[in-house]
C-alpha cells in the first residue's frame, strides 16, 4: 500500500476539526492558573501576567481579584483598570460580585476575574461564577481565571478523605478540562508553611490554626502531588491529541471506554468522581449506566438518583438508562452495545432481602460473564459488620397503615370463618385458603403488608388449626415441617406475586410514557404549519404533564419575541422575559430548579433543533423533576424543536424559493420590459422627431400619427399587463359581478383589436338561446382580449380565428379557436407562468398574457384549459361557473 495512501488525513476528521477550530475562534480563551491549595501565589502570578501583557499593548481589566489584604498582592493590582463590582444585599449584608454586563459593555480584550468556583450571592443571575465566566467567553473576551486542586468536582471526595474537609464549592471537570491554557503555580510544602508561619498568607493566629488542621504538611504534600499528577495527565493529553491530528505515529491509548454502573445510593457520586478520574488519566470516554430495579424507588432514592444522573452529566458522561430483570445482563448487554472496554461498579456491603433470593453474588456474576470486558471494583466509606445479620436489609416499607391492617384482617377473617368447619374440611384445606389469600393480597400490596399476611397466616393456621389447638406447640415432625414449608411458600408467592406486579406497572408506566413520545412523532409528523405544530405541542403537553407552560418564540432578527405564543395560562413578567431571551441565546435551561437565575419562578428550557435556535418553553413547576420525568420532558422538547425547526426550515426554503423566483423574474422582467419598452418609445421618438423637423404632406402626416398611435397602444397594453400582474400578485381582485349579454362582451373586445384582426379571418359563434350571464365585464374583456390578440400573434395570416360562446349548465363557456402553430405538449404545464414564453416565438411579448388570464378566470372560481387542435392550431377554452338569471325578478 502506498504510504501517502496510509497517513492521508480522513475528509471527515479534518472537516470536524477545522468546524471546532472556528468555533474555538469565536469564544475568549480560558486560561486558568492552578494551585494545590490557597497561598501558593496563584492570584498574584496572574496579576504579573496582567502587567506583562499591559506592556505588550493588550487592553486588559479587572473584573474581579480577591486580594485577601495582602500587601505584595494589592501592590499588584494598581495599574490595572478596574470594572466596578456588582453590588447585592443578603440578609442586610452587601456583597460583591462580578458585574458580566458590565465587562461585556466595556469589551477588553482580556479580564482578570479570581476563584473560578465561588458560589455566587442569592439572587445573582448565576448560582456559580464559572457560569459568569462562560458568558464573558461566549462573548469573544479572553479571561484569566484561579482554581484550587480542591475545586474540581472529581477530585472533592480524595481530598476530603486526605484532609477530613468537605469541600462544598465546586468546578465541573469539564470547564477544566476545555480550558485553552493552564498555567501550574506550585510551591514545595516547606515554603508554604514558611509563609503561614510570616503571616503573608493569614494573621498569625489564622495561619496557627490552619496549620493544625487543613494545612498539614502531610496534607499539603498530597494536595501536590494531585495538582502535579493533573498537570501531567493534561500535558499527556495534550501531546496525543497533537500527534493524532498531526497524523504523527506512535502508540496510542484508543479505544477504551468506561461505563460506570450507578443507582439511588450516595455512594454513586463517589463512585461518578473515581471512574471520571480514571477516565482523564486514561484518556477514555465515560458512560454512566442506570438499571432500572424491579421494586420502585422511594422519594429519597428518587432524589439521590436525580442528583447522581446530574452529577454524570455535569462531569460530561453520557446517561443510559434500561431496565431488566436481571441486573447483570442488563449491564452486560449495554457494555457490548456501547463497545465498553471497562466496567465499574460499586462493593456491595450489604444484602437486601431480593438478594438472598438471587442465585450468586452480583459482582461474582458479572466478572463470570463479562468476557474480555475489565470490571474494576471500588469499595465504599461505609462502616461494616462483620456479623452476616447486620449484612441483611429488609425492603422499605412505604404503604400506609390501612394496607397493613388490611393484611393482617384478612387472613384473621379466612381463619374465622374456617373455624366452624375444621373437623371437616381438616387444617391442610385450611392451608391452601390462607395461601390463596395471601396470593390475592400480593396482587394489589406491597411487600411489607404481604410479609405481615404471610407471616400472621402461618402463626394463625398453627394457633387455631394444627393439632394440638389453641397452642403454637406443633405436636407431629410432618405438621412442623408442613408449617414451615407454608411459611417459605406464602412469603416466596407474597414477594415474587408483588415484585411481578411492580414490574408490571413500570413497564405500563414505560410503555405509557414511549407511546406519548409516539403519539407526540406521529401528530408532529403529519402537521404542516407553525400553528398546527404549536397546537399539537399543547394539547399533548396538556395530556401528559400537570403544570403550567408557554411558548416564546423567535422573531425577527434572530432575537426572542416578548411575547407568549402558546400554551396554557402563564404570563410572563419583564423579568421572566429576559431569563427567557438568556436561555434561548446561550441554549441552556434557566430559572427556577437550576443554576442560572434560580429566583425566577419559572424554569426556561431551549427549543432547539440541529440548527436552529427556535425559542424557549416556560415551565411552572411545583417540583423539580425527578430522573425520569427529567429524560420523558426532555425528549418531548427535543421531538417539538424538530418539528418547530422542520417549520422554520420549510419557511426558510420557501422564502429562499422566493428570492430565486424573484432573482429570475427581475432578469426576465428586465430583459421583457425593457425590450418591449424600447421599441415603442423609439417609435413615438421616431415618428415625433420626423414631425418637428419638417412639415409633410397629409398621408405621410397621418401615416407617423398612426405610428405614434399604435406603439402608444403597444406602450399602454404592456402597463395595463404589468398592474393587472401587480393586482393579481397582491390579491386586490375582487370580481364585481353582474348580469350581461354576452354578444356586447364579444363586440366590444372585436372592436378594440380590429386593426389585429384585419388580416384574419374572424367568425364568432355565440349560441342562439344564449342567456345573460353573471360575470365582471371589464376582466372578462381583458380575458377575451389576450386570448385574441395572443390568437392574432401566432397565426398565420388569411386564416380563422373563431370565438364561440355557448351556456352549459352551470357553467359559462367561452372559446378562442385559431390555424397557427399550437402549443409544444411540453410546453402546455407552463403556459400560465408568469414571463414564459415558448421556444421559438415571435419577437416583442412579456409573456404575461395568458397568465392575466389565468388569474382574472380564477377570480370568477373559474378554469381555463390550453389544448392542440386535431389538424393544426390551439384552442383555449375559459369555464365560468354561472347561474341563469330569472327573467322575472330582472324586468
Amino acid at each position: 500500500m502506498n504510504p501517502y495512501e496510509e497517513n492521508r488525513p480522513n475528509p471527515d476528521e479534518l472537516l470536524a476539526s477545522l468546524k471546532l477550530e472556528e468555533e474555538k475562534s469565536k469564544r475568549g480563551k480560558l486560561k486558568i492558573f492552578f494551585g494545590m491549595c490557597a497561598g501558593v501565589g496563584k492570584t498574584f502570578t496572574m496579576l504579573q501576567a496582567a502587567h506583562v501583557d499591559k506592556a505588550k499593548g493588550i487592553d486588559i481589566v479587572v473584573g474581579y481579584v480577591e486580594t485577601h489584604k495582602r500587601k505584595e498582592t494589592d501592590d499588584l493590582v494598581e495599574g490595572l483598570e478596574l470594572i466596578p463590582r456588582k453590588m447585592s444585599e443578603y440578609k442586610g449584608t452587601m456583597l460583591q460580585e462580578v458585574d458580566i454586563d458590565a465587562i461585556i459593555a466595556r469589551r477588553p480584550q482580556v479580564v482578570l476575574i479570581d476563584e473560578l468556583a465561588h458560589t455566587n450571592a442569592p439572587g445573582s443571575r448565576h448560582l456559580k461564577r464559572y457560569q459568569d465566566v462562560m458568558d464573558i467567553l461566549d462573548n469573544g473576551i479572553d479571561v484569566y481565571t484561579t482554581v484550587n486542586v480542591q475545586h474540581l468536582e472529581s477530585r472533592s471526595d480524595t481530598v476530603a478523605q486526605i484532609t477530613g474537609i468537605v469541600v462544598r464549592e465546586t468546578l465541573p471537570d469539564e470547564i477544566f478540562e476545555k480550558a485553552d491554557e493552564i498555567e501550574l503555580v506550585d510551591l514545595t510544602p516547606d515554603e508554604l508553611l514558611q509563609r503561614f508561619c510570616e503571616g503573608k498568607i493569614y494573621t498569625p493566629d489564622r495561619s496557627k490554626e490552619a496549620i493544625q488542621n487543613f494545612f498539614r504538611k502531610g496534607n499539603i504534600t498530597a494536595l501536590r502531588e494531585m495538582a502535579l499528577r493533573i498537570v501531567a495527565d493534561r500535558v499527556d493529553k495534550q501531546v496525543r491529541q497533537y500527534m493524532q491530528q498531526k497524523r504523527i505515529p506512535g502508540p496510542w491509548k484508543s479505544g477504551l471506554h468506561l461505563m460506570a454502573v450507578i443507582g439511588p445510593s450516595p455512594q454513586s457520586a463517589k463512585l461518578l468522581r473515581w471512574a471520571k478520574n480514571l477516565s482523564y488519566t486514561m484518556g477514555a470516554t465515560l458512560l454512566a449506566l442506570y438499571v432500572e430495579p424491579p421494586q420502585k424507588l422511594t422519594q429519597l432514592q428518587q432524589e439521590h438518583l436525580t442528583k447522581n444522573i446530574n452529577l454524570a452529566k455535569q462531569l460530561g458522561a453520557d446517561v443510559i438508562t434500561t431496565s431488566g430483570e436481571d441486573i447483570v445482563k442488563a449491564i452486560l448487554s449495554v457494555a457490548h452495545k456501547e463497545n465498553i472496554t471497562h466496567i465499574i461498579v460499586g462493593k456491595p456491603r450489604h444484602r437486601t432481602l431480593y438478594s438472598l433470593l438471587l442465585l450468586g453474588n452480583f459482582v461474582n456474576r458479572l466478572i463470570r460473564h463479562s468476557g474480555n470486558i475489565d470490571v474494576y471494583v471500588m469499595g465504599s466509606d461505609l462502616s461494616s459488620d462483620n456479623q452476616y445479620m447486620k449484612y441483611i436489609s429488609m425492603p422499605s416499607f412505604s404503604s400506609g397503615i390501612g394496607k397493613y391492617f388490611l393484611s393482617g384482617m384478612v387472613p384473621i377473617l379466612t381463619a374465622l370463618a374456617f373455624f366452624p368447619f375444621k373437623e371437616v374440611v381438616g387444617y391442610q384445606i385450611v392451608a391452601f385458603a390462607l395461601l390463596f389469600t395471601v396470593s390475592i393480597l400480593a396482587v394489589f400490596l406491597d411487600i411489607g403488608p404481604i410479609l405481615l399476611a404471610a407471616t400472621l397466616s402461618a402463626l394463625v393456621w398453627d394457633y387455631f388449626f394444627i393439632p394440638p389447638a389453641f397452642t403454637l406447640h406443633v405436636g407431629r415432625a410432618e405438621d412442623a415441617l408442613m408449617l414451615g414449608t407454608y411459611f417459605v411458600i406464602a412469603l416466596l408467592n407474597g414477594i415474587l406475586t408483588s415484585r411481578l406486579r411492580n414490574q408490571e406497572k413500570m413497564t405500563r408506566e414505560r410503555e405509557e410514557r414511549t407511546n406519548a413520545l409516539y403519539q407526540l412523532t406521529r401528530e408532529l409528523s403529519q402537521t404542516s404549519g407553525l400553528e398546527e405544530v404549536l397546537k399539537v405541542s399543547v394539547e399533548t403537553i396538556q395530556k401528559y404533564f400537570q403544570f403550567d407552560f408557554a411558548f416564546v418564540l423567535q422573531g425577527s432578527n434572530n432575537e426572542l419575541k416578548q411575547q407568549v405564543e402558546h400554551g396554557t395560562f402563564l404570563d410572563l413578567s419583564n423579568s421572566e422575559l429576559s431569563v427567557a431571551s438568556w436561555t434561548f441565546q446561550h441554549s441552556k435551561k434557566a430559572g427556577r430548579y437550576t443554576d442560572t437565575l434560580p429566583s425566577s419562578e419559572v424554569t426556561f428550557y431551549p427549543l432547539t433543533g440541529s440548527k436552529l435556535r427556535l425559542g424557549v418553553a416556560a415551565v411552572k413547576h411545583k417540583k423539580s423533576f425527578l430522573a425520569e420525568e427529567e429524560t420523558f420532558w426532555d425528549t418531548f422538547i427535543a421531538q417539538i424543536s424538530n418539528a418547530l425547526e422542520r417549520e422554520y426550515l420549510n419557511e426558510l426554503a420557501r422564502r429562499a424559493s422566493v428570492l430565486d423566483e424573484s432573482d429570475k423574474l427581475y432578469k426576465t422582467l428586465f430583459n421583457s420590459i425593457s425590450h418591449e419598452l424600447r421599441i415603442p418609445v423609439a417609435t413615438i421618438m421616431g415618428a415625433s422627431d420626423t414631425l418637428l423637423a419638417a412639415t409633410y404632406d397629409k398621408d405621410t402626416t397621418n401615416r407617423l400619427y398612426s405610428e405614434i398611435l399604435m406603439a402608444s397602444e403597444r406602450l399602454n397594453r404592456l402597463i395595463e399587463n404589468l398592474l393587472n400582474m401587480s393586482r393579481l400578485e397582491s390579491g386586490r381582485i375582487t370580481p364585481r359581478l353582474d348580469w350581461y349579454d354576452v354578444h356586447d362582451l364579444v363586440n366590444k373586445v372585436t372592436e378594440n383589436l380590429k386593426t389585429e384582426l384585419r388580416h384574419f379571418n374572424l367568425e364568432v359563434v355565440i349560441a342562439a338561446d344564449m342567456p345573460l350571464v353573471r360575470i365582471d365585464i371589464g376582466l372578462m374583456e381583458q380575458v377575451l382580449h389576450n386570448l385574441v390578440f395572443n390568437a392574432t400573434q401566432y397565426a398565420g395570416s388569411k386564416t380563422t380565428i373563431r370565438i364561440k360562446a355557448y351556456y352549459d349548465k352551470p357553467n359559462f363557456m367561452i372559446q378562442v379557436m385559431d390555424r397557427g402553430p399550437g402549443f409544444p405538449e411540453s410546453s402546455i404545464p407552463h403556459v400560465f407562468k408568469k414571463f414564459y414564453r415558448v421556444d421559438g416565438s415571435l419577437p416583442g411579448g412579456t409573456g404575461l398574457g395568458l397568465s392575466i388570464v389565468k388569474g382574472f378566470v380564477e377570480a370568477h372560481n373559474g378554469t381555463v384549459l390550453v389544448q392542440n387542435r386535431q389538424n393544426g392550431g390551439a384552442l383555449i377554452t375559459v369555464k365560468i361557473p354561472t347561474d341563469i338569471p330569472d327573467l322575472e325578478m330582472m324586468q
